[in-house]
C-alpha cells in the first residue's frame, strides 16, 4: 500500500501530468470491467482469485439488472444448475435442478458478497478509446445527473453481454394497433391478460414459455412461428437433455448425437411439423454450433399446442387497429401483442474495437471471441449462456494474470524494491495528461 501511495505521489507532482479538462478521473491498476451481470461478476471473481484488482462499472442500480427487471416471473434456468454455476462457487445443494429466477438472483448476490465485488452503480459507459501513445484505455462513463467520470486502465473487459437491448422488429402497421404491445423485457405475468386474445411473436424459449404462462392464466394465446425450430424435451431417459448431449459428445460425433436427439424427440412428441413447427434441415447441436441458434427445451408448451389451447400462425403480413393479417392471408383479431423477439448487444454504440456493427458480437468466432487487441477482452459473448461466460472469465483472468505479474515485476525493479500490488484503487483525482508520459 505504501508503494502505491509513493507512485500516486509521483504522478500527482510530475509536471508531465496536467489536468485533462474538467472531467474527474480514476487510475485503475487492474482491469475495468463493464457490466455487473453474471459475466462481469465471474470475471471480477476470477481476477481477484489471481490477485488482480478490478473495478466493475454498471449502468443500473444493482447487479444482474436484466434478470432483476427484464424477465418474467415464472422464469427458471433452462439448463441444470451445474451447467449454470459461476466459477469457484456451486449453487446451494438444496436448490432444485432448475433454480427459479429469485433463487438465481440470490445466488448472484451471495457470489458478489463472497468475492467482495462492489460495482460502481449508475455509471453508463459512453465511450472507450485506446490511447496508443501510452498504451492505456480511457473509459468515460456518465452518471444519472449527467456527470462524467473517466477511468484510465491497462485492460478493458467487456461484460455487457448479448442481451443488453431488446430487439423490436419493424412490422407494417404496428403503430396503428389499438391494443397493448410489449416486449418480453416488459412482460411479467399472464395475470393481466386473463380472457384476452394475445399474439406472441417469436418461438424461442421465451416465446414458448410466455405462451404457456398466458395459457395458464386463462388467456387465449397464439404463437407466430416465422422460421423452422428444433423443440426438444427438457429431459430424456431420466437425464437432462443438455447433460446427456454433453456426455454423448465425448464419445460420438455431433451428427450422431443430433440424430439420437431427433429420434428421441420424435418418440416423445411425434412429428412436430404436423402442428406447425417444422424442424431445420440441420440438427439442433450442429445448428447451435454454426449459428448460435438455441433449440427450444419444452416445459409443457407443446402439449398446449397439441390440444389447441395455443394456436400456431405463420409470419405477420401487416397489423391493423385491432387485427393481424398473416402471410397465408388469414386475418384474426387480437387484444394484445407480445414481442418475444430477443435481445442484442449494444457494445458497438460505445466501443469501436473488436465488435461487429452488424450484430454487436465479437468479430472473431468462438472459441477465440474472448480476446481482442491492446488489452481488450470480452466475457459472455459465446452464445453458450452462463456456461460460456464462466469459460470466458477463466480464460481472461489467466491471460491478464500473466501480464499483471510481469508488469508488477518491472515496477518493483523501477521503484527499487520488491512488493506485491494490493487490490486497492487510487482515489478520484483530476485526470492527468498521459499524452507524453508512459509507465514501466
Amino acid at each position: 500500500m505504501t508503494c502505491l501511495r509513493e507512485l500516486q505521489g509521483k504522478m500527482a507532482n510530475d509536471p508531465h501530468f496536467n489536468n485533462y479538462g474538467s472531467r474527474p478521473c480514476v487510475w485503475v491498476p487492474g482491469p475495468v470491467i463493464v457490466g455487473a451481470g453474471p459475466s462481469g461478476l465471474a470475471a471480477a471473481a476470477c481476477l481477484k482469485d489471481k490477485g488482480v484488482p478490478s473495478i466493475v462499472l454498471e449502468r443500473s442500480n444493482c447487479i444482474a439488472s436484466l434478470w432483476q427487471f427484464k424477465t418474467y416471473d415464472r422464469l427458471r434456468l433452462h439448463l441444470p444448475k451445474k451447467f449454470c454455476e459461476l466459477p469457484m462457487m456451486p449453487f446451494p445443494e438444496d436448490y432444485p435442478m432448475y433454480p427459479s429466477k429469485q433463487q438465481f438472483l440470490e445466488y448472484l448476490e451471495s457470489y458478489a458478497k463472497r468475492f467482495g465485488i462492489e460495482p460502481v452503480f449508475e455509471q453508463a459507459v459512453e465511450s472507450a478509446e485506446y490511447d496508443e501513445k501510452v498504451g492505456f484505455w480511457r473509459v468515460v462513463s456518465v452518471g444519472l445527473k449527467g456527470e462524467e467520470m473517466e477511468y484510465v486502465c491497462r485492460w478493458l473487459v467487456v461484460a455487457t453481454g448479448e442481451n443488453a437491448e431488446a430487439v423490436v422488429p419493424e412490422i407494417e402497421g404496428m403503430e396503428e394497433f389499438g391494443g397493448e404491445v410489449q416486449h418480453t423485457a416488459e412482460y411479467k405475468s399472464g395475470s393481466g391478460f386473463r380472457g384476452k386474445k394475445v399474439l406472441v411473436v417469436g418461438c424461442g424459449n421465451s416465446g414458448m414459455e410466455v405462451s404457456l404462462d398466458l395459457c395458464n392464466h386463462n388467456a387465449h394465446p397464439s404463437l407466430v412461428v416465422r422460421d423452422s425450430v428444433h423443440v426438444l424435451p427438457r429431459e430424456m431417459l431420466g437425464r437432462s437433455t443438455f447433460g446427456l448431449s454433453m456426455w454423448l459428445l465425448k464419445w460420438l460425433p455431433i451428427r450422431l448425437v443430433d440424430r439420437f436427439l431427433l429420434i428421441m424427440s420424435w418418440l416423445i412428441f411425434g412429428n412436430t411439423s404436423g402442428f406447425g413447427l417444422n424442424r431445420p434441415n440441420v440438427g439442433p447441436l450442429e445448428l447451435k454450433s454454426k449459428t448460435g441458434k438455441t433449440p427450444v427445451l419444452d416445459v409443457g408448451t407443446l402439449a398446449k399446442i397439441k390440444s389447441g389451447d395455443i394456436k400456431i400462425h405463420p409470419s405477420i403480413q401487416s397489423v391493423g387497429s385491432h387485427s393481424v393479417q398473416f402471410v397465408n392471408g388469414r386475418v384474426e383479431a387480437f387484444d394484445a401483442i407480445i414481442l418475444a423477439t430477443g435481445y442484442k448487444s449494444n457494445t458497438p454504440s460505445w466501443l469501436k474495437w473488436m465488435f461487429s456493427e452488424k450484430d454487436g458480437m465479437p468479430r472473431k468466432p468462438f472459441p477465440q471471441s474472448w480476446k481482442g487487441e491492446c488489452g481488450l477482452y470480452a466475457v459472455g459473448f459465446t452464445k453458450r449462456g452462463l456456461f460460456g461466460s464462466s469459460m470466458d472469465a477463466k480464460r481472461v483472468s489467466e491471460d491478464i494474470e500473466r501480464f499483471w505479474k510481469a508488469e508488477a515485476k518491472n515496477l518493483s525493479k523501477t521503484i527499487g524494491r520488491s512488493f506485491t500490488l494490493q487490490p486497492t484503487f487510487f482515489p478520484v483525482f483530476p485526470c492527468y495528461d498521459l499524452e507524453n508520459t508512459s509507465f514501466v
